[in-house]
């Protein structure tokens, strides 16, 4: 009964995408479908709770928000065609387009439904109420009277106020993340807890089909509100198919079978296999794929406790500057991108702040390269010797990175070290970090937005609390108020100086050491053209076009 009740859900995906064994999904007659893996699965569609990549991938196809992100990161228009930010910069003013609807969806009763600013309150609000729990309520903490939601208002359909507590730059590059797509209150309501399954947005895809584990189909929405620059409505393609093979290794050998359309990352599994040292496509692949690669706003580090008011830092090396300076130029980065991670990845030399960020700046005079030499000395320089060596330190990591972790062991070891691992569960750690009581711990960070505010955010001292980034309880009044002279400065010039000069302050203390900045891969189809690549990874389908033999042109 369970077989039957599995296969009758089945059918309509199998007729959508001609799935079964004589005739793969990509052989539907004159239609382009877009098909991809998500290991991880999917639980939740609602734009409220898209958390994680895999579900942010599918909210971006399913819904849009006031403002998007261009590959380059700059914020452009979406459903806002434009906007204006008083000069204190607390009040922003969003002016919306008139030709933006929702999905089509029973609970509109048939009629068309037109997105409004008071959708975009509604959404706002429901978002920052509790009892939505949504993880991304955060978004709106520099939002004035944030518990009440008063700071949202529509002033007219196509005019929407928001007010913040205090300037904050980085606020337009938040509103373009999924958490705040707008969504309609009568699906809201009339779905209840099942808005989840039953998505209504304005997107370049609605939800076609849906077999929680097995496959998800979503469906080109005819009405979608964007064009390209010759008048063409998006999207190209008709479909896209998801699969959710759990085993990464499995979804890569139907990618090399041509069933899946582009793989994101890279997995040990199938690291050699199709990569050279040096990151380059081995030759059996060339031609048959295309390699896309780009900077990555995720920065690894080790990160080092520095709060002597602490009792296991108090009597720890690692509260010593000169030690934390040694063990930064103990490590040979470019060894470590070639031969653990078959050079995917940037050498981490300089601060936290990544490429793929104005401030990043490549020829910076602060970081740190490889020098055991001075290593050594700087060990000498703390008072260590062979006659006093270095007491013993551990890092702490997860299972995941341990390689990465054994070598760096054996690099400080090299210059006088006694260094070890622990190996724990994530979970584990990620409390432990929490709670400041790992004095060496491996971690990334990935942006929550693209500004290097968040990144710098981690080193502001009022950020210690467990709920807070500051894992390292770096503190420096000098830095503070640079941090927060940055919040208030609209200037983005000025601001990205200031940047640098935060930047160059926390490497100069070496609360942390840089590994590397790590970089977005894609593995494509050769006949896929209009992906395209971001610092942020992020899925954009819609100018997306497949040049496959038997498909009509568009």
């Amino acid at each position: 009964m369970r077989f039957r009740y599995l296969l009758f859900l089945l059918l309509p995906v199998m007729a959508f995408l001609g799935t079964s064994c004589s005739q793969p999904a990509h052989r539907h007659p004159g239609k382009m479908i877009f098909r991809y893996n998500d290991a991880a699965g999917l639980v939740n569609l609602d734009p409220a709770f898209s958390k994680d990549q895999p579900h942010i991938w599918v909210c971006n196809q399913l819904y849009n928000g006031l403002v998007q992100l261009d590959a380059r990161l700059h914020v452009r228009p979406a459903i806002a065609k434009s906007w204006h930010i008083s000069p204190d910069g607390k009040t922003y003013t969003f002016y919306l387009r008139k030709d933006v609807y929702f999905h089509n969806d029973p609970v509109f009763h048939g009629k068309k439904r037109r997105v409004v600013a008071s959708d975009f309150v509604y959404s706002f609000r429901r978002l920052v109420n509790p009892k939505t729990g949504s993880p991304g309520s955060w978004v709106f903490d520099d939002v004035a009277n944030t518990p009440t939601g008063k700071a949202f208002k529509a002033l007219n359909d196509t005019t929407l106020q928001i007010k913040l507590k205090h300037s904050f730059p980085p606020f337009l590059g938040i509103l373009t993340m999924q958490y705040c797509d707008v969504v309609p209150h009568e699906a809201v309501t009339f779905y209840g807890n099942s808005f989840r399954r039953h998505p209504v947005g304005t997107g370049p895809f609605f939800l076609k089909n849906w077999v929680e584990g097995v496959k998800m189909v979503l469906q080109k929405d005819p009405d979608y509100f964007e064009r390209d620059s010759t008048g063409h409505r998006l999207p190209y393609l008709d479909a896209v198919a998801i699969s959710f093979l759990r085993d990464k290794m499995t979804a890569f050998l139907e990618f090399t079978k041509g069933k899946l359309d582009f793989i994101s990352g890279i997995d040990p599994s199938y690291r050699n296999e199709v990569l050279t040292r040096t990151g380059q496509l081995r030759h059996k692949y060339r031609g048959r794929i295309k390699l896309l690669k780009a900077p990555y706003l995720n920065t690894e580090y080790l990160g080092i406790l520095v709060d002597t008011n602490l009792k296991i830092v108090k009597h720890s090396p690692l509260r010593i500057k000169a030690i934390r300076q040694a063990i930064n130029y103990a490590i040979d980065r470019k060894k470590m991108i070639k031969y653990l991670r078959n050079g995917i990845g940037i050498p981490g030399n300089k601060g936290i702040i990544p490429p793929g960020l104005p401030a990043y700046n490549v020829h910076a005079r602060y970081g740190y390269s490889y020098n055991p030499a001075k290593a050594k000395a700087l060990l000498k320089q703390a008072g260590f010797n062979m006659n006093h060596p270095v007491p013993p330190i551990t890092l702490a990591t997860t299972s995941a990175y341990v390689d990465l972790c054994k070598y760096v062991q054996a690099r400080l070891n090299d210059i006088g070290f006694d260094a070890h691992i622990n190996v724990m569960p994530v979970g584990t750690l990620r409390e432990m970090k929490a709670q400041a009581k790992l004095p060496f711990f491996r971690a990334s960070w990935i942006a929550d937005y693209p500004d290097e505010e968040n990144y710098l955010s981690l080193f502001y001292s009022k950020n210690f609390t467990p709920d807070g980034p500051n894992y390292t309880h770096f503190s420096s009044p000098v830095f503070d108020k640079m941090y927060e002279k940055s919040l208030k400065m609209v200037n983005g010039k000025k601001r990205r100086k200031l940047y640098r000069a935060m930047d160059s302050l926390v490497m100069a203390n070496a609360p942390v050491v840089i590994l590397y900045y790590d970089e977005v891969l894609r593995f494509v189809q050769k006949d896929v053209t209009g992906l395209g690549i971001n610092p942020i990874n992020m899925l954009v389908l819609k100018r997306v076009k497949i040049n496959r033999k038997g498909l009509k042109k568009q």
